[in-house]
């Protein structure tokens, strides 16, 4: 094979040097029209969405947001009817609304198959309580955006999914008494300037559609994009794809992230209280006051703890069960 000469080496040489060189006039250019930020924004999967900008609205208002229906004392005389229990013992399940996407509070075992996590045992203990076994349950898989819904329309019996207490939801649904209080922090990978509430100016952070999540980092960072997906797992796989900067919702949400991602960490403070209830249709309300029964029943037996430390430990040692409040 003839050697090309040294100077049409040169010459190929000095048309690449161009070629990168225009490559980056263009880039420079396009850096320029973004604001000097990036060039190209990541393209978002088919269920992401952009979350509109809040519209302003009288906020809803309550007294004593997390009281809830007093227990009917097994001694009482005589006992209130009691329709919709009634029912569910009769049918011989508890329906129980939650998701599958949540490590750590509600998700399913690879290896047996089973739904596992602190809100399924929570759940478990409400069945056995009710029907005498905590495996009579039959679970319906729910968005976030989908719980309200599900309560009224009367698809479940109760939401037990990381569902926080708020006046909005209250007016819609009824709600046990609070039985875990989570913090929203905030989660990004390994490596990302992103410290605080601050640093999200400008990027993208990931919520779950229909959650206080999206609401409070629109309110906290109005200049932050909120990219809105149907369940959590969704937000891990468009932060591991590059496709936003951030993750914001509750702690116990993030830390079972975590244990999917060692690349995974949470930053800045806490950014709001989250208190956790379960949720019930208005027309039940002797299944709230039963619920409530339940959940004084695993505060004072050391259930709640032993749930605690089975599934949550990673947040800490157990803050102990939030103590209960009745509006009754």
């Amino acid at each position: 094979m003839r050697r090309k000469s040294p100077a049409v080496c040169v010459a190929v040489l000095a048309a690449a040097m161009l070629m990168l060189a225009g490559c980056g006039a263009d880039r420079a250019e396009d850096l320029d029209n973004a604001g000097a930020t990036s060039y190209t924004e990541p393209p978002l999967p088919a269920e992401a969405t952009i979350a509109p900008s809040p519209t302003p609205t009288t906020t809803a208002s309550c007294t004593n947001l997390t009281a809830s229906l007093r227990p009917t004392p097994a001694d009482a005389s005589p006992q209130p009817p009691t329709p919709s229990l009634d029912a569910i013992r009769a049918r011989g399940r508890l329906i129980v609304g939650l998701d599958t996407g949540s490590n750590l509070m509600s998700f399913r075992d690879p290896a047996t198959g089973r739904l596992e996590g602190f809100d399924v045992d929570i759940a478990r203990e409400i069945a056995r309580d009710l029907l005498g076994d905590p495996e009579k349950i039959e679970y319906r898989i729910l968005t976030s955006d989908d719980r309200i819904a599900a309560l009224q329309e009367s698809m479940v019996d109760v939401v037990v999914k990381t569902m926080t207490i708020t006046c909005e939801r209250r007016e819609k649904v009824d709600f046990s008494t609070q039985y875990f209080s989570a913090e929203q922090r905030i989660q990004v990978l390994q490596g990302s300037s992103v410290r605080g509430i601050d640093d999200l100016a400008g990027k993208r952070v990931c919520a779950a559609r229909g959650t206080t999540s999206a609401t409070r980092i629109q309110q906290l960072q109005p200049e932050a994009t909120v990219v809105t997906v149907p369940m959590w797992s969704d937000c891990l796989v468009v932060l591991q794809q590059g496709q936003v900067d951030a993750i914001s919702t509750d702690d116990t949400i993030l830390a079972g992230l975590a244990s999917q991602d060692p690349y995974l960490m949470m930053v800045g403070g806490s950014l709001g209280v989250e208190p956790y209830g379960i949720g019930v249709n208005k027309d039940n309300p002797d299944l709230v006051r039963f619920v409530n029964g339940t959940l004084d029943r695993i505060r004072s037996d050391g259930t709640w703890n032993r749930i605690y430390d089975r599934w949550l430990s990673v947040l800490g040692p157990s803050p102990g069960p939030p103590p209960a409040v009745y509006r009754d």
